[in-house]
């Protein structure tokens, strides 16, 4: 029995969600993807008109032993905005929006009780319009997309847009990096 779990989370454009999680302690792995919507086999084009209904993910292989769904879930909530529904920024359209797709009651009800905290602590000015909904198909998205930060750093949506997100959320979780990334 495999003690890795996935978590799948959509916070806007995966070329951006995907760098933060990759770094992290406990995780194995990070594959961008659609996932929630109706048509099968999506493309990247397909999904981007908003027509699919998918949203742009990333599923993130990780040992519950080193990081806990619960401390994915808050690094989810502080690397995107949770409280514009079906935009990040730039990017506007339902492909962008802020999702977390539960695969059990557990992560279900994990992900209500973080946003209820959330809303609690007032950390957002706005209320959180995350969708919490179950997962469904999972499509992984074209190779290209894959390390995308990583492969592209000198281009420019990566200089200006991902890039400065980076340096923040490695000031911010840097004691969750793993150390050969440091």
């Amino acid at each position: 029995m495999s003690i890795y779990k996935t978590a799948t989370l959509g916070g806007g454009c995966f070329w951006c969600t995907e760098v933060f999680f990759t770094t992290l302690k406990g995780v194995t792995a990070v594959k961008p993807g659609y996932m929630g919507g109706a048509t099968a086999n999506p493309t990247y084009n397909e999904v981007c008109t908003g027509e699919t209904g998918h949203a742009e993910v990333i599923q993130i292989t990780y040992n519950p032993e080193i990081i806990s769904f619960q401390e994915l879930l808050l690094i989810f909530f502080k690397t995107h905005d949770p409280t514009t529904l079906n935009r990040q920024g730039n990017d506007i359209g339902t492909q962008y929006r802020s999702v977390i797709f539960y695969s059990s009651e557990e992560e279900k009800q994990q992900a209500e009780a973080m946003i209820n905290q959330l809303h609690k602590e007032q950390v957002f000015d706005s209320a959180i319009v995350t969708e919490i909904s179950p997962a469904s198909k999972f499509y992984v998205a074209e190779d290209y997309h894959h390390n995308y930060y990583v492969n592209n750093r000198s281009q420019p949506y990566c200089l200006a847009v991902i890039q400065p997100k980076v340096l923040k959320f490695a000031e911010k979780f840097k004691d969750k990096i793993k150390p050969e990334l440091l």
